[in-house]
């Protein structure tokens, strides 16, 4: 079976309050998060989870506050010799538009995506406006998308695992390295949801809900589930692997 080894590559930043991460704590703090789309570097395929920002906002004190470079879609593909056209799959973790938005310039991709993202980005609840179904019209009318019902194997060695915490179909993608066994969350957090300072452990919480999730108290038990499966946890928008090529541990 194949080991992969998993590079980050941030392909955009936002800044908002840090609540919108960690639900019920730390609003009005502050926050910047890294966008990423990741490079699964192993197989005979060329695979990317997410393909973040089409126009990053790309600037020194952002970089700076970040701790990483930023990149543009094709300038981070490129540091690994590829081009959009050479993807041969991309797996969403759900299609939120900052993680799509570079969908259209994989014309040779087969994008995995639950069949209910597809159903929310065509026809969102008025609360979720993060979804805009122009970002993925283009790979479905050229009928590169592969909807999933549940758990599936996309390839030997990644799995995707059904987890409604963020969204109703949002997907972790379930990675075997040589570390282990990687999971990248298929909803919006950092490392702080999965390890609570103190304060918040005193509570007798071991997780820490999103900001924004589908039912929070479901989201509390499927990130448990998610933390237990994992050798490597891999939050969406943990801001530390905008600092390194490859993700510990692998």
């Amino acid at each position: 079976m194949s080991k992969y080894r998993i590079h980050p590559i941030v392909v955009g930043t936002k800044r908002f309050d840090k609540g919108m991460m960690t639900y019920q704590h730390d609003y009005g703090q502050p926050y910047i998060i890294p966008i990423y789309s990741w490079y699964l570097e192993g197989g005979d395929k060329k695979i990317l989870v997410d393909t973040g920002e089409m126009q990053p906002i790309i600037s020194e004190d952002r970089e700076a506050d970040l701790g990483g470079k930023i990149h543009t879609f094709e300038d981070g593909l490129a540091k690994f010799g590829l081009k959009p056209e050479d993807i041969d799959i991309v797996i969403h973790t759900h299609l939120h538009n900052d993680h799509c938005e570079n969908d259209y310039k994989c014309t040779n991709a087969k994008f995995y995506v639950h069949r209910k993202e597809l159903d929310h980005v065509h026809d969102p609840h008025p609360l979720d406006f993060r979804y805009l179904e122009d970002y993925v019209e283009d790979v479905e009318e050229a009928g590169q998308v592969v909807a999933v019902d549940g758990d599936y194997e996309v390839a030997p060695g990644i799995r995707m695992i059904h987890t409604p915490v963020h969204t109703p179909g949002g997907m972790t993608v379930m990675i075997d390295t040589a570390g282990g066994l990687a999971a990248i969350t298929g909803f919006c957090v950092i490392m702080e949801n999965f390890n609570p300072p103190p304060e918040i452990r005193g509570m007798e919480m071991e997780v820490i809900p999103p900001g924004t999730s589908v039912n929070t108290y479901k989201a509390y038990d499927i990130m448990l589930q998610v933390k237990e499966m994992a050798d490597i946890l891999i939050p969406l928008h943990e801001p530390a692997f905008a600092k390194v090529d490859v993700v510990e541990g692998t």
